[in-house]
């Protein structure tokens, strides 16, 4: 068989299982409703239960066995101006063990200036709160900002990787804060467990450089996992207007913003760099949505699906879809990302996080603003 006939028969093959994958049926099953403002979600281990964290600062579990939403106390305190508050929450890896919660979230200074923190504390269910509430790192300078604070975090070789934005900035040149590597702003930054810099991150011997930067020249990270079978580390990031990407993390990698980039202008809708291209020394995302806010996919939250009770859906991407109120179902082959279908388009809310059930399998989504949903996708029939 030629190469081309091969193509051929690879792109009829993919453009079938993309077509079945369409038409794999679900119920909808809401678990909670009234949830004030959540923006992450997440399994306790050795438990049905999830905890989820809501914008205003609070902090709850869902109980898989009663339905009941409990409250936790001892959250960090949060700004929870413009888009900050208390954001992403992760069980640490030894969470059996320790007890240990990750968060990241939005504080003020004494002058009103913010920061992207992240730290952890130990959750004890019999008291219903936490204790050893611990910062780890602090991104600095603190702004007179309020938006993208980015946030998400992920676990990969003994490290915590987590997530930043831009704060908004528009100045979009080479001088922008995600192209000054003297900060941890538009990156995705490396630690070790207890929030030390890792000797061997890319960047850690080199003078007027944040030490614990992993890979820069991003816009706003809203989400971030670690692909099952192949250990690599996945984010999706948000377009200015459109140019919204999906990227594999590479180290030391420079991702573009705000020099090379897909979408334009929200001002004034042109654009205002090139579209990324092999001939510049950026790394290129592995899917990207084109310019404008018509068909665009301003993400929050991913997970690969690796479950059982989808088969069709294994290896796939999830991706909620916060403008146009759908999550995402992305194939994934290699590098090769396409979107399948586009779950819950019915259901009206923005969706802010998603998350695979370890032991059922469904899919658990939960939608973001006021009175938002603890929703989860099972198997039609």
């Amino acid at each position: 068989m030629s190469r081309y006939s091969t193509l051929l028969a690879t792109l009829a093959m993919t453009t079938a299982v993309s077509t079945a994958q369409a038409q794999t049926g679900y119920t909808v099953e809401v678990l909670a409703e009234g949830l004030d403002r959540p923006w992450a979600l997440a399994f306790l281990p050795d438990t049905g239960d999830i905890i989820m964290t809501s914008k205003p600062g609070a902090l709850m579990i869902w109980q898989s066995e009663n339905g009941e939403v409990l409250s936790i106390d001892g959250a960090p305190d949060v700004d929870s101006r413009g888009q900050g508050g208390l954001l992403d929450i992760v069980p640490a890896p030894d969470f059996s063990d320790t007890g240990m919660l990750y968060m990241t979230w939005s504080a003020a200074n004494d002058n009103g200036e913010t920061a992207t923190h992240l730290g952890r504390a130990r959750l004890d269910r019999e008291a219903g709160a936490l204790s050893d509430l611990e910062v780890l790192h602090s991104v600095t300078p603190f702004m007179d900002a309020q938006g993208h604070y980015g946030s998400r975090i992920a676990f990969a070789d003994d490290h915590v990787f987590f997530g930043t934005g831009d704060r908004q900035r528009k100045d979009f040149g080479p001088d922008h804060i995600a192209q000054d590597m003297s900060n941890g702003y538009g990156a995705v930054l490396r630690l070790a467990m207890d929030g030390s810099v890792p000797e061997d991150n890319p960047f850690a011997d080199q003078q007027d450089v944040a030490p614990e930067i992993w890979s820069y020249g991003h816009r706003n990270i809203q989400a971030m996992t670690v692909h099952p079978q192949t250990g690599a580390l996945w984010l999706a990031e948000h377009g200015e207007a459109g140019g919204d990407e999906i990227n594999i993390v590479e180290r030391g990698g420079n991702y573009g913003w705000p020099l090379v980039s897909y979408g334009v202008d929200y001002r004034t809708g042109e654009a205002f760099a090139p579209e990324p291209s092999e001939d510049d020394d950026f790394v290129s995302p592995v899917f990207h949505f084109g310019p404008g806010r018509d068909d665009n996919f301003p993400p929050s939250g991913m997970a690969f699906y690796d479950g059982n009770a989808f088969p069709e859906w294994q290896g796939y991407l999830l991706i909620g879809n916060l403008r146009h109120q759908y999550l995402g179902l992305f194939s994934v082959n290699g590098e090769d990302v396409d979107l399948s279908d586009r779950l819950l388009a019915d259901r009206g809310w923005r969706i802010r996080d998603v998350a695979v059930g370890p032991v059922d399998g469904y899919v658990y989504v939960i939608g973001d603003g006021e009175g938002a949903p603890l929703m989860r996708l099972m198997p039609e029939g």
